[in-house]
């Protein structure tokens, strides 16, 4: 059974930071590139950043200098630090791990949300 278990979110006053954590477990394979989504209501799910297992980064432009994406292979967990949280950074946020190959799979979390107030 595949699984991605996200922790960390909650409710934060701008300017402040929070953590997330996300745990895969079960077929999940150790090199998926993984990454954090974020989706407000009647808005497409956005890419927040994204890890490759060599630890290669990418990151949504609104994000870049202020959230930092890491992964532990071992333990096959990412994380994300997120600093100088704004109120346009409340969303839930979702964890993705994706299988790569001739047919492309996508594993997501339940989701946690995370909320900023200004």
């Amino acid at each position: 059974q595949v699984q991605l278990v996200e922790s960390g979110g909650g409710l934060v006053q701008a300017g402040g930071s929070l953590r997330l954590s996300c745990a895969a477990s079960g077929s999940i394979a150790r090199n998926n590139p993984m990454g954090w989504y974020r989706q407000v209501p009647a808005k497409q799910r956005e890419l927040v950043a994204a890890i490759t297992s060599g630890g290669s980064t990418n990151y949504g432009e609104s994000v870049k200098g202020r959230f930092t994406i890491s992964r532990d292979n071992a333990k096959n967990t990412i994380y994300l630090q997120m600093n100088s949280l704004k109120s346009e950074d409340t969303a839930v946020y979702y964890c993705n791990s994706r299988r790569e190959g001739a047919i492309k799979v996508d594993y997501w979390g339940q989701g946690t949300q995370v909320t900023v107030s200004s």
